[in-house]
């Protein structure tokens, strides 16, 4: 597998070998045995070395309008966007389910009747529902009540949704009808980044792939990112990367694109 953006949809990978190094968004991750991880179409994932994986692959039209707004779904505990990658470590205790579910999702692709996409839901919703309760069991402590984990959840996907014409706390504050210090305590009481890096890290990963993956001019990447001129957006992505976004741009670019 070369570079590659995820693109319109979400990817559940299972390393069943060895240790695998992945660079996701430009950050290293090694993936221990019968370690899985969480993937939206926000991220770009760089494989480094691996032995075997599982991949699930699905898009929102696929399952995601079923439990658009719950916690299983694709706006639920495993998906926190760009900002998180969420890990599991599949137990002993649970791994018989989870080998069961492959075998079964290998099973049904292989069917040909108008039943298919039902059980594949099914199934899936089995999978994110065990990954869910594994998940909240090996992250989820006494100092981060389930509260808590819900505001930051909205933070992350309101900025998903503004980003790009939003940079400010104030805004997202104001939606979250709390105000600007009160979402930055929460951030600090929960060791998280503040809600600024969040934001401004969500603007750099969309920078730095409308540099690597397009043609689009610099002056239009500024547009699209909210930037009214050229000028403050080479500031804000020198600041962040230490260097101009052409220099990024002659650097990284990368002609080949390529899908999981």
């Amino acid at each position: 597998m070369l570079r590659q953006k995820i693109d319109q949809g979400q990817t559940i990978i299972w390393n069943k070998g060895g240790e695998a190094h992945f660079r996701i968004d430009h950050v290293t991750y090694t993936l221990k045995p019968d370690q899985v991880c969480f993937l939206t179409e926000f991220h770009l994932v760089e494989p480094v070395a691996f032995d075997d994986l599982r991949v699930i692959r699905f898009n929102s039209g696929f399952y995601c309008v079923i439990d658009h707004d719950s916690e299983v779904g694709c706006r639920g505990t495993l998906f926190f966007g760009a900002s998180k990658v969420p890990v599991i470590t599949v137990t002993e205790e649970e791994e018989d389910k989870f080998e069961t579910l492959w075998k079964m999702f290998k099973i049904e692709m292989e069917s040909k009747d108008n039943l298919q996409i039902e059980m594949l839901q099914m199934m899936l919703k089995r999978l994110l529902i065990l990954s869910t309760r594994i998940y909240k069991q090996q992250h989820t402590t006494l100092d981060t009540p389930a509260t808590k984990m819900e505001l930051l959840k909205q933070f992350s996907f309101l900025v998903e949704s503004h980003f790009k014409e939003h940079h400010d706390v104030a805004f997202y504050a104001s939606l979250m009808n709390k105000t600007p210090k009160s979402i930055s305590n929460l951030f600090a009481s929960t060791g998280n980044k503040s809600p600024l890096s969040i934001i401004q890290d969500r603007i750099m990963l969309e920078a730095r792939r409308l540099l690597q993956k397009t043609n689009k001019p610099v002056k239009e990447i500024a547009y699209l990112l909210g930037y009214e001129d050229i000028q403050t957006f080479s500031r804000f992505f020198k600041s962040k990367e230490k260097v101009s976004p052409v220099a990024y741009r002659m650097q990284t670019a990368d002609p080949v694109s390529t899908t999981l």
